[in-house]
């Protein structure tokens, strides 16, 4: 603790003001009765190839919403809401579909129903299309369906060193965030049709696990018996870089047998390697770089080194109106900077083991009483853990309050110990009683509910003209950029597909550039 103390007194104040956050949030697009809305991308939002805060992720249905980067909580929030806004008035005007507040996916169709992403007819438009086909074969179309946010996190100053400590820091203690603000532990039936799940009823058309937090970042989540063979390590960028680019680079049996075209030449996937693309491989936070034209994110790390973390194991929380509330926000500021400046032993093959069924566990029994994880190889209880975590938050959050001249921080924390004492009002307790007590056991109809009043606060709030003529123009803007990027083509998709694969471009040094000027 004393360490901590002295690393905390390390960092200005004006450090701590230059913390720069933004969020990134998924939610399908649903029908008033729970089902998937199959429609297109509404068109009045932009093109998802390229407007820069609205898109979609694995499904045509499956909306991400993006903002920019904020030196503080409100402003990023405040911003998250404007483009809610924005998307339920475009909406609105065109029909009756909400967004679904819920990670776990509204009452799905057949696999082969679930529509892909449409990005053009540029180059990089088809193999952002193709890689979300080669999803689909490899793990189903069904688990792309699930939504979260992702919480982008950068502290001035910091280098690759810093950044790997946080993250092996961060993957050692993630459970903590996973009780607090685990949100799913109820999924509907359609979801876990036909597969071995391990669930128990709820209700009809309902299963879940009594003590689960949340079962997206469980076995029935983004999980990979594939990826499991990968034990990738983060001692540094090089260990990390290479690990990837093994699993980017070596074909694998399995989806080899896939081919990249199908009898008819459509294409399967991008490639035949463990991993088509860097983004493929599913982690709960990633080190991140803003890419350059073209460029492979790899490359970019490798070049010019980590920019910023990106935590993705945060569940949509479908008690908030936008998925996440201030608090939240508050607290994982604390939770990282806590992982920042703790010793960080490097990890080992048999650590990265034990974390993986830590995460597990904690996904399917987190709130069970006499949960034990492992730690340093030996059993702790998850309680006793969380609770040292927690302490050890507090002169963090009065460093952030003398910076904010609040409490917000500290009220945050207290918040979070406060929920964390009889786990009754966590996210994911809340979730099951009121599916259980309020709505008969039926997660759909939980969910409908508050993504109708969600769609409905939104939609109540005032709606300044500015600001939907200013997402106008940038709708107007992202159709004229994908139309300019399919006309800059002068390679047939092949050529092109061969080239981004390529190996030589992972290496530091290689040439970074393409003919699109788009990422995939």
């Amino acid at each position: 603790m004393s360490k901590l103390r002295d690393r905390l007194a390390g960092l200005s104040a004006e450090r701590l003001r230059g913390i720069g956050r933004g969020i990134e949030k998924e939610s399908l697009r649903a029908q008033p009765d729970g089902t998937l809305a199959l429609t297109p991308h509404p068109a009045a939002l932009g093109a998802p190839l390229t407007h820069p805060h609205i898109t979609t992720d694995y499904s045509e249905s499956l909306i991400e919403l993006v903002t920019g980067v904020h030196p503080d909580v409100p402003a990023c929030l405040r911003e998250l809401t404007q483009i809610h806004q924005v998307v339920h008035h475009e909406m609105a005007a065109i029909g009756d579909e909400m967004l679904w507040d819920y990670s776990m996916p509204c009452s799905l169709p057949t696999d082969e129903n679930i529509p892909l992403g449409v990005y053009g007819t540029s180059n990089v438009g088809r193999a952002k299309s193709v890689y979300r086909m080669g999803l689909g074969h490899r793990y189903g179309r069904r688990m792309q369906t699930i939504a979260g946010i992702h919480y982008n996190w950068s502290l001035p100053g910091l280098g690759n060193a810093d950044y790997f400590g946080l993250i092996r820091n961060f993957r050692r203690q993630a459970f903590l965030l996973m009780v607090l603000f685990g949100a799913s532990p109820v999924v509907g039936a359609s979801f876990v049709a036909g597969r071995d799940h391990g669930l128990q009823p709820l209700g009809e058309g309902s299963m879940h696990l009594p003590h689960a937090t949340s079962l997206r970042m469980g076995r029935l989540g983004y999980q990979s018996d594939a990826q499991a063979s990968l034990a990738v390590s983060y001692n540094c960028l090089d260990s990390y870089a290479n690990s990837l680019e093994g699993a980017l680079t070596q074909p694998y049996p399995p989806y080899e047998a896939i081919g990249i075209r199908n009898l008819g030449g459509e294409y399967n996937q991008l490639a035949t390697t463990l991993l088509q693309i860097e983004n493929e491989f599913y982690g709960t936070i990633r080190p991140k770089r803003v890419i350059r034209s073209g460029e492979r994110p790899l490359h970019a790390l490798r070049e010019r080194g980590v920019e910023y973390v990106e935590v993705r194991l945060m569940d949509l929380d479908p008690f908030e109106t936008i998925g996440i509330n201030a608090d939240t926000a508050r607290f994982i500021d604390l939770f990282l900077l806590h992982c920042l400046l703790s010793d960080s032993p490097p990890d080992t093959p048999q650590e990265i083991a034990a974390l993986k069924r830590n995460q597990h566990l904690t996904a399917a029994r987190g709130r069970e009483p006499g949960l034990e994880l492992e730690r340093d190889g030996r059993a702790v209880l998850l309680t006793d853990w969380a609770q040292e975590l927690l302490a050890q938050l507090a002169p963090i959050a009065q460093a952030m309050d003398g910076v904010d001249g609040a409490t917000r921080y500290a009220d945050a924390l207290a918040r979070a110990q406060g929920a964390f004492k009889t786990f009754d009002d966590l996210p994911s307790a809340r979730v099951l009683r009121h599916v259980r007590e309020q709505h008969q056991g039926s997660v759909i109809d939980f969910v409908r509910a508050c993504s109708q009043r969600s769609r409905g606060e939104l939609l109540a709030l005032p709606y300044p003209a500015a600001l939907k003529q200013r997402f106008d123009a940038l709708a107007a803007e992202s159709w004229a950029e994908q139309k300019r990027i399919e006309a800059a083509d002068h390679v047939d998709f092949e050529t092109f597909r061969q080239a981004y694969i390529s190996p030589d471009r992972l290496a530091p040094g290689a040439q970074a550039n393409m003919d699109s000027e788009a990422a995939i």
